[in-house]
């Protein structure tokens, strides 16, 4: 199979679109230019789980995707196609769905002593005096004896083998606590038998976090007994009908039931305790995905075990890490993961912050591209377009609050709120650790809980990487650390500056421990869920001055690119990182590539755009009940539907109320407030069941759709050349204005793309021009500049050159070109509204030779030529040196 990386192609694999389904489009994508198909996980996720990040076994390939049969399928294919695969891991975390996580299930049943337990990050100290060495499951709908007093706890067995239900739940029983449910049963069967396995049952040793030798003894006797067990259920009908009675009284009686269930290795709460009360540390804060300790060897090797055989065998080429940020310790976890596949290609969904760079010694390619994404996305932003905009979003919707402000307070409310879990877990051990330090234990546990709240709150990226091995702190992990605490003192400047300091110096590893450090490393574990939650997940859906801006790894409150910043990101990434991920599109995306690139255009036209929302609000406040929806998510409204438009009620109801609970101001995805839901979906049906609305509307939009193309193909050429390996979201070869998931994983029609990839060659860039409602125009770009990119991979690899051409003229700002290997040059247009279609004197200074324009099959020679020449027949120009000079 070729090895080399030309461009990728993220197909979102669901039970409807399995692996199979997968195969069979790989000659399309072999034809559009693909050299690596790029799969969401495939490893055994929840049973019809709909994007695979909620593993339950990764001993095995998703049956619902095509199992092992589907993926040999998927492997012939691409290698009859020259094509090769890129896998999506999930090393963070797994689900713990009842009997689907076999790991999980035996650490329900076996508590500490399970071989599995040092899998999971389960802290069995964490209660020590409530509930020892047991594990919290928050799935009840309920306090726990309300739910156990209606009788919605019930047990079950099958042939001598107990479980515990609620509803869809099901949960082991730990074998040492049948002893007195199976002695009565065997008193009344007069079973001798029986009654030896009761007993044999209550002496096996109980699950001890302190004494875990006692596993292999209890899993030896445990499996003796229940063959024995089982075996005297199916032959003794006697002895199986008084097993079952006793089953029925314990389930008629709530106390029997109580004691048994509180002898188990978990204990059963309330879901709302998870938010105060949980003993395990999660994915955000998803109670159902429990985190891993991947720092482990022994987990590492039975997580990657499939991945990692695949990549031996040559059928797996490249590996994109999900949620680096969760684990312990990413840095050591990436240098074990390079040695354990040294010539495969590693990226890794890392979210930088404005300025922040890829920590330098991750032995990876690099990010997925979020940092790409909003930096080309910034390209078509006008700045002059602030002022007026930020103006619009004050008197629209009377916030006067600042986006930086903004996304503190959200982060507190995340912190207080959702994970106060986490957050209450640190303040324990930071209570303990003063404790041993004179100079701090008689700081109260409130003091330290805020202290620890406010540094969180403040820390400016997602987190710092400090280790514990050598000590040693990263001088921008340093400044970070330094930041946040001056500006946390800044904010409570009534708590004790000293407070402050030693907090300080535990999270740079200035005083030795292992609870000291304990509290240093899960510290830095808290900070990403905080940052993500708090900035991506609310204030995201609270500020809309420009929601093209509210992207992951973006930020609202920076307005706009300079042509050099795109530039100078493009020669530092071939530098230190030629082989990134550039994308444009995910599927954790806010909104669609071009979505955003529509939306773009607002900045040029702030006061056109303004007059229209003043109108629509007048106009709709028919539609509106009891003054609802609020003035802020009504103006989000106007921006979706500019971005997204055409789109029907269904498609935008759901997305309005995935938003309005993500902002969480008037209602929460744990709180739903159903009035204020209803009347905002019946402001969304009104509006577009109007048809005075839908045709101003459309009038709006009109003039400003060929624009918002042009900006779709400007920076997917851009993403298609700029050093690094361009990712092509699925279906978005063609025109894509999907919102965030769960409607950017609706089906794609891949026979409709096949059927117009086959029409390409045979069209002159007029005719693919007037086909433009199609996406023809963006298919034949990603064909075109693909196949340059597999025709002179010297200009675009890892050694290839990156050299800015600069215009000249009185519109040079609207203008970015650059040349790839000094065979290649691209150049787009930005900003297009402000060109009025007339490119006045503009020009760029072509390097000399013969050139052929891919898009048009003009033939060009070099020398001073005008913009207007170059991008008269289509938006955008590629072209190719037919003969480089020396």
């Amino acid at each position: 199979m070729s090895r080399e990386l030309i461009a990728t192609y993220r197909l979102q694999l669901r039970p409807q679109f399995g692996l199979k389904q997968a195969a069979r489009i790989i000659p399309y994508l072999a034809g559009l230019g693909i050299s690596h198909v790029y799969l969401s996980p495939y490893l055994q996720s929840v049973r019809g789980s709909e994007h695979g990040y909620d593993v339950t076994d990764p001993t095995r390939v998703d049956v619902d995707l095509g199992g092992e049969a589907g993926r040999l399928h998927l492997c012939s294919m691409l290698e009859k196609w020259n094509m090769n695969q890129v896998l999506d891991i999930v090393p963070e975390h797994m689900a713990i769905a009842g009997d689907q996580n076999p790991w999980w299930w035996d650490v329900l049943k076996n508590g500490p002593s399970s071989r599995f337990a040092r899998f999971f990050d389960v802290d069995w100290m964490a209660s020590e005096q409530r509930w020892p060495n047991k594990v919290m499951l928050p799935i009840l709908g309920d306090h726990y004896g309300r739910i156990l007093e209606a009788q919605e706890l019930q047990l079950d067995q099958r042939n001598g083998v107990f479980t515990l239900h609620y509803h869809e739940h099901s949960f082991p029983l730990d074998p040492s606590s049948l002893g007195t449910l199976l002695g009565a049963a065997g008193t009344k069967a007069g079973s001798e038998l029986l009654g030896f396995i009761a007993e044999s049952c209550s002496r096996l040793p109980r699950p001890d976090i302190r004494n875990p030798k006692l596993a292999e003894r209890r899993y030896r006797d445990e499996s003796v007994l229940k063959q024995l067990l089982a075996r005297l259920y199916i032959e003794d009908p006697h002895v199986a009908a008084n097993i079952d009675a006793e089953v029925t009284r314990y389930n008629t009686h709530p106390d029997l039931l109580d004691q048994l269930i509180d002898s188990q290795n978990y204990r059963l709460a309330f879901w709302r305790t998870a938010r105060h009360d949980l003993g395990y540390r999660r994915f955000f804060d998803i109670n159902e995905l429990a985190g891993l300790r991947m720092e482990d060897e022994e987990v590492f090797q039975a997580v990657h075990a499939l991945p990692l055989t695949w990549v031996k065998q040559g059928k797996l080429q490249g590996l994109r890490i999900d949620h680096p940020d969760g684990l312990r310790n990413p840095g050591p976890y990436f240098h074990r993961l390079r040695q354990s596949c040294p010539d495969t290609w590693i990226v890794a969904e890392k979210i930088l912050g404005r300025g922040e760079s890829l920590p330098a010694d991750w032995p990876i390619a690099g990010t997925t591209g979020y940092d790409f994404l909003n930096l080309v996305g910034g390209l078509f932003v006008d700045p002059r377009g602030e002022h007026h905009l930020t103006r619009l979003f004050g008197e629209v919707t009377e916030d006067t609050v600042n986006f930086p402000e903004l996304v503190l307070d959200c982060k507190e409310q995340i912190l207080r709120e959702s994970l106060a879990s986490e957050l209450n877990r640190l303040a324990s051990l930071f209570t303990g650790i003063c404790e041993r330090h004179r100079r701090h234990r008689d700081y109260t546990r409130d003091q330290l809980y805020r202290a620890l709240l406010t540094v969180a709150t403040c820390f400016p990226v997602y987190r710092t990487y400090v280790r514990s091995g050598d000590g040693n702190v990263a001088d921008t992990d340093r400044r970070y650390i330094l930041d946040a605490v001056a500006q946390a003192r800044n904010r409570q400047p009534e708590m004790d500056p000293e407070l402050f300091d030693f907090l300080q110096d535990l999270l740079l590893l200035q005083h030795s421990g292992d609870q000291e450090t304990e509290l240093a490393l899960r510290f830095q574990q808290l900070t990403g869920p905080t940052m993500a939650k708090g900035m991506e997940d609310t204030a995201f859906y609270r500020h809309f001055r420009l929601v093209s801006l509210n992207e992951v790894g973006g930020d609202p409150n920076h307005f706009g690119v300079t042509p050099a910043e795109f530039h100078q990101f493009c020669r530092q990434a071939l530098a230190s990182r030629p082989r990134a991920m550039l994308a444009t599109a995910t599927h954790d995306a806010k909104r669609g590539e071009d979505v955003r690139a529509r939306l773009m255009l607002l900045s040029e036209i702030p006061e056109r755009w303004g007059a229209a929302v003043h109108r629509w609000t007048y106009h709709n406040r028919r539609h509106r009940r009891q003054g609802l929806p609020d003035p802020a998510t009504e103006y989000l409204i106007y921006q979706t539907l500019m971005g997204a438009w055409p789109i029907d009620s269904v498609r935008m109801g759901h997305y309005v109320e995935k938003a309005v609970r993500e902002a969480k101001k008037h209602t929460s995805w744990t709180h739903p407030q159903a009035d204020y839901e209803a009347a905002v979906q019946d402001f969304v049906a009104g509006i577009l069941g109007d048809e005075d609305f839908c045709a101003d509307l459309e009038q709006f939009l009109a003039p400003l759709e060929s624009a918002g193309r042009i900006n779709s193909l400007a920076q997917t050429l851009l993403k298609c050349t700029a050093p690094g390996v361009p990712d092509i979201y699925q279906g978005a070869e063609l025109w894509e204005h999907s919102l965030t998931d769960p409607d950017n994983r609706r089906p794609v029609d891949f026979d409709a793309r096949a059927s117009l990839l086959a029409e390409l060659p045979n069209l002159d860039c007029e005719q693919i021009m007037a086909r433009a409602h199609q996406g023809l125009p963006k298919l034949w770009l990603i064909r075109q500049a693909l196949h340059l990119r597999r025709n002179h991979p010297q200009a675009f690899g890892a050694n290839g050159d990156y050299k800015a051409i600069a215009g000249a003229g009185s519109k040079a700002s609207h203008v970015i070109a650059f040349l790839r290997g000094n065979s290649a040059l691209i150049i787009v247009p930005r900003l297009v509204i402000g060109l009025g279609e007339d490119w006045d004197d503009t020009h760029i200074q072509v390097p000399g030779g013969h050139w052929h324009n891919l898009l048009t099959g003009e033939t060009l020679e070099g020398g001073n030529l005008p913009v207007a020449r170059l991008l008269t027949r289509f938006p955008v120009a590629l072209l190719s040196r037919e003969e480089p000079e020396s």
